[in-house]
């Protein structure tokens, strides 16, 4: 025998009730949707709800968040932060500079690393070569991208500076 739950009566009428009245959510759903759709939907819960309160609407990201599930509204580009450690990968080269930072003479010990580093919102990367001797900049180069290239062009813009007869040492943390 299968049971059948009685609704009270006051619970058909309350809903009922609020079946016939107008969204109260009807407002803040064009809004939502118009942000959304403005940025090609690009902007999560959080920044559409930055973009509210800074127009001067008084509006919780949790409110926002349930409006956009009920218009199955969902961020499309979700930013991944770069990471530059992989692991163990290839052969590790022996730490032969053994945290000695000081040369005798120039271009004796040479460090360099790739930076990665944010301006006007556009990532770049930098890969300079410092003398240990002074401290000068040999020479550096710059991309928006981490390829090999940007590693090559600065080993081939150094080593034009060296000079016959020098025993260079390249420090690298090999990343």
């Amino acid at each position: 025998m299968i049971k059948v739950a009685k609704l009270p009566k006051s619970t058909y009428y309350h809903i009922t009730k609020k079946l016939d009245q107008p969204d109260p959510d009807r407002k803040w759903k064009r809004r939502i949707n118009f942000i959304y759709h403005k940025h090609l939907g690009r902007l999560g819960y959080r920044r559409i709800t930055d973009v509210l309160q800074a127009k001067g609407h008084d509006i919780n990201k949790k409110k926002v968040l349930r409006i956009m599930r009920e218009l199955g509204l969902k961020c499309i580009v979700r930013m991944k932060k770069y990471k530059s450690y992989k692991g163990k990968v290839g052969k590790v080269a022996p730490n032969i500079l053994n945290r000695n930072f000081r040369a005798d003479k120039p271009n004796q010990k040479w460090v360099t690393d790739v930076t990665e580093f944010k301006l006007f919102g556009q990532k770049l990367y930098l890969s300079p070569i410092l003398d240990l001797f002074n401290g000068e900049i040999i020479t550096y180069t710059l991309q928006s991208r981490p390829t090999f290239d940007l590693v090559e062009k600065m080993l081939e813009q150094g080593l034009k500076h060296v000079n016959e007869g020098d025993e260079l040492l390249i420090h690298s943390d090999q990343g």
